[in-house]
């Protein structure tokens, strides 16, 4: 960070993939939680720093009977990629209380878009089953409820928290970012489905582990405080991503 004299950082890096998370503990740990605090020993060492942003979840916040989840809610993950973000969330409270870091954690709900190529993931999945005539599929029993949001509005969302950052505002602070309208993942298959014109039927294993049933967001407090909302609706969002797919996966 000195030597490139940086003086706006965003930690966006991690190991996203739950069911690698599952098999590989260690690694995750090492990638989730080592990697941040190695970001914010960087931070705290540099003569120049004045805002990092790090990219949390909304699965810090555990197995919960209230929804949508709030900023005031407690941490309370249990899984391994969980337990990792939720870690490396309070990595983040922790400097900023004992060393004044102008640190702050977006907490979002699935961001969707081009160029992710973890197609065990629905989306990116599913359109690329769709392109090879495939049977999409879904690894739980489909009801799972999620929040999803556009990359376009995430990538907003971090503009708008650095600048507060830099203005002196939100330090230590937590945001819950997404698009407040949970869907269960066969909805999101159907609708990738649909726009793409397809009939194929998707393949619901039903054998997803450790993940949690219901989780969503509320975005009130970065309406409020950033002045931030989402500028994709769902389907605009997931035509420009099925574009996306449909170059990157053509055939040369």
């Amino acid at each position: 960070l000195n030597e490139y004299e940086i003086d706006v950082c965003f930690h966006l890096g991690a190991q996203t993939i739950v069911p690698t998370a599952n098999r590989s503990p260690l690694s995750t740990f090492e990638s989730n939680i080592k990697g941040t605090w190695n970001i914010l020993e960087a931070a705290r060492n540099s003569k120049l720093l004045k805002a990092l942003v790090v990219a949390s979840t909304d699965k810090v916040y555990g197995e919960s009977p209230t929804l949508p989840y709030r900023e005031t809610d407690k941490l309370a993950a249990t899984h391994p990629y969980d337990v990792s973000k939720a870690c490396a969330d309070m990595l983040c409270t922790s400097y900023y209380h004992t060393y004044g870091l102008p640190v702050a954690v977006t907490r979002c709900g699935n961001i969707f878009g081009g160029g992710d190529l973890n197609f065990n993931r629905i989306i990116p999945g599913t359109i690329r089953s769709v392109l090879r005539n495939e049977r999409p599929v879904i690894r739980s029993n489909g009801k799972f409820i999620r929040d999803y949001v556009y990359a376009g509005d995430i990538a907003d969302a971090n503009l708008r928290l650095a600048e507060a950052l830099l203005a002196g505002k939100e330090h230590g602070e937590a945001f819950n970012f997404s698009w407040e309208q949970p869907q269960s993942v066969i909805e999101i298959a159907k609708k990738v489905l649909k726009i793409m014109g397809s009939k194929l039927e998707p393949a619901i294993l039903n054998q997803a582990a450790n993940e949690i049933p219901e989780q969503y967001l509320s975005s009130e407090k970065a309406r409020a405080r950033l002045g931030w909302k989402p500028e994709w609706d769902f389907d605009t969002g997931l035509k420009k991503t099925i574009e996306w797919y449909k170059q990157y996966l053509k055939p040369a």
